[in-house]
């Protein structure tokens, strides 16, 4: 069965204008869909568009063009359905520290306008692992509770959709893999989540699916495993003045895509070798290169960017 669109983004722009002259597009254009129950990735170094993005669904940024479409609710004609389907996890730790959990979520409720016997602050509260601590005071909890305790107020309006922007930022390796548990657990019960990430690795761990976002632009959008090959993988392709003999190669580290007349195409894993090792084969054979081209250099160029940051 085909898993609806929880969220459809079409033709996004947000163009900041600068001292009335210059304009930044902070997003362009930007065209993407997220399925029910998915774990989809939003990359991209620092400055990427990301939290403008994040920003524009939580109503605090007004987009400047395009349709942004939430659980079958239109920003512009709905917006607080919007906001009603969306919890969102920020980045900075922002908690009252005199007060408790159990405190914090009961008033958040009342804000949302939640009756008392339609809460469920008892299962939010277990489900991120802090109903032991529901009646400590913020402030006594450690870094990794109150990373959990940002959570349970995103889910306090039971939101179909989870953003969580940037959500192990300065965080320790341990709190890494318990937030991340937390995350799948939550994935499991039927919330879609959305990821905003400069850390392959995060990504790579966590989502389904990825997009990467460079100056405002979607550059890659895959399948997590297909985009993580893609950048491991390098392939090229040589021009020569002859053909080169296969069976003089080692086959295990370089493999032959195809090999006509005086044209070979090869990829291989750059962890494994360099392009100086496949240099050495053609001057072994005495072949001369007359031309090199490859054809990942776009999301090489995207990943040298994220990792720079």
């Amino acid at each position: 069965m085909e898993k609806k669109n929880v969220l459809s983004v079409k033709n996004l722009s947000k163009i900041y204008s600068k001292n009335g002259s210059t304009t930044i597009n902070a997003l362009n254009n930007l065209n993407l869909e997220v399925k029910e129950g998915e774990i989809f990735g939003l990359l991209g170094p620092n400055g990427a568009g990301k939290s403008t993005f994040i920003n524009i669904l939580a109503g605090t940024v007004i987009k400047t063009s395009g349709t942004v479409n939430v659980w079958g609710f239109d920003l512009d004609k709905n917006p607080r359905q919007v906001r009603a389907s969306i919890g969102i996890v920020p980045q900075e730790v922002n908690l009252d520290p005199f007060f408790s959990p159990r405190k914090l979520l009961e008033l958040l409720a009342g804000m949302y306008g939640i009756k008392k016997k339609d809460r469920i602050t008892d299962d939010i509260l277990k489900l991120v692992a802090l109903d032991k601590q529901s009646d400590s005071y913020a402030r006594s909890l450690s870094g990794g509770m109150k990373r959990r305790l940002l959570i349970a107020k995103a889910l306090v309006h039971q939101p179909p959709i989870l953003f969580l922007d940037e959500p192990t930022a300065g965080v320790d390796l341990e709190l890494r893999q318990n937030l991340w548990e937390n995350v799948k657990l939550l994935n499991k019960q039927g919330v879609t989540i959305i990821l905003t990430t400069h850390y392959l690795a995060e990504a790579e761990e966590m989502c389904d699916r990825i997009g990467i976002l460079s100056k405002g632009n979607l550059v890659a959008l895959d399948g997590t495993k297909n985009l993580i090959d893609k950048i491991k993988t390098k392939i090229v392709t040589f021009t020569t003045d002859k053909k080169l003999d296969v069976n003089k190669i080692d086959q295990n580290k370089l493999k032959i895509i195809s090999n006509n007349n005086n044209k070979i195409t090869v990829s291989y894993d750059k962890s494994l070798m360099k392009i100086e090792d496949i240099f050495l084969y053609f001057s072994n054979q005495n072949i001369k290169i007359l031309d090199i081209t490859t054809d990942d250099a776009d999301i090489e160029d995207v990943y040298l960017g994220l990792t720079k940051n």
